[in-house]
């Protein structure tokens, strides 16, 4: 005899309740997007936010590139963290400037602390790649009392290091590589071609020094098959130009040259995370050395790495970033 079972009726307020779960066990499994622009200081600053966390601010390199390379490979910050890209001035879908002398870290420093006043985002976590650490340590050298963890990827506290680490880059090269990469940057590195390629660099040069050259210091263990240097020339040449230089790649004479902060790092008390490939386009020496500077800071070389770490090594570069600042 089969046994009937009446249906149990909840009442309004079990419902609400049993809604209320449901709803919320959906909603820990989506991570909303948030984007907009923040007027600072006359500039229109573009952002993305993804996650319900605490703020993990991030700003990306180049200069003049944007915050696309790190997705997808940052994604599973979300799960922990609120992370705000931010779009750089004159980068990406943020303004741009008419005079190119606007483009300074000083200034830069200036509009990520506009876009976390504006959102509201309170004391933030600060990751900065490449040239981004270099804006992330000048905004902790400013402005450390609003961060609670500073972490610098793959980046540089002293042009002069730098310039130093690309001298010998050079010296490396295979002999026809480098002798190629001299003559074209001799011949002057803009103003050839075709009318709409004469303010960037030659598609030659570009495969040359951004890939024959740089391509080893890039990647490691996982190299990215679809990395073209020609795309990469998709940036912000009058930015790039005034930070960079116009020289050529293996030397920084723009007016990033100004960049020595070696004599200021040791005033850093915000706990600070620095990591670098071993095989990075910025020498793990420079971390190293960064780490020697910043007091009570934490170094993490990542095995079988270039310059993007997060692509060689996602799971342990998340982990590693997960654990500092959940610690």
């Amino acid at each position: 005899m089969r046994k009937y079972v009446r249906p149990f009726l909840f009442s309004g307020i079990a419902a609400a309740l049993l809604s209320g779960c449901i709803q919320q066990k959906t909603q820990s499994n989506v991570y909303p997007v948030q984007e907009g622009f923040v007027d600072a200081q006359g500039m229109l600053i573009y952002y993305t936010s993804i996650g319900n966390g605490k703020p993990l601010v991030i700003v990306h390199g180049g200069p003049g590139a944007s915050h696309d390379y790190f997705l997808p490979y940052l994604l599973p910050l979300a799960r922990s963290h609120r992370i705000v890209f931010i779009d750089e001035r004159g980068s990406g879908k943020s303004e741009k400037l008419e005079d190119p002398s606007g483009y300074t870290v000083e200034a830069m420093v200036e509009d990520v602390e506009s876009v976390r006043t504006a959102l509201d985002l309170g004391k933030i976590d600060l990751l900065g790649h490449s040239y981004g650490g270099v804006l992330a340590q000048a905004y902790a050298l400013k402005y450390q009392e609003n961060l609670e963890h500073l972490i610098l990827c793959s980046t540089f506290h002293s042009t002069k290091a730098m310039n130093e680490v690309f001298r010998r880059m050079l010296e490396k090269m295979a002999p026809e590589l480098r002798s190629r990469i001299q003559k074209m940057e001799s011949a002057g590195l803009y103003g050839h071609g075709r009318e709409f390629e004469k303010n960037r660099y030659t598609e030659d040069y570009m495969i040359a020094a951004w890939g024959e050259g740089y391509f080893p210091y890039l990647y490691q263990n996982h190299p990215d098959p679809n990395y073209n240097p020609a795309s990469a020339g998709n940036m912000s040449w009058d930015l790039y130009r005034a930070m960079w230089g116009s020289s050529g790649e293996y030397v920084i004479d723009g007016n990033l040259a100004s960049v020595e902060y070696a004599g200021k790092l040791g005033t850093l008390k915000v706990p600070t995370l620095i990591t670098a490939g071993d095989n990075d386009e910025c020498s793990p020496a420079l971390a190293h050395e960064m780490n020697g500077l910043i007091p009570g800071s934490k170094l993490v070389i990542l095995p079988r790495s270039g310059h993007m770490t997060f692509v060689d090594q996602p799971e342990t570069f998340i982990k590693t970033v997960d654990d500092f600042l959940l610690k």
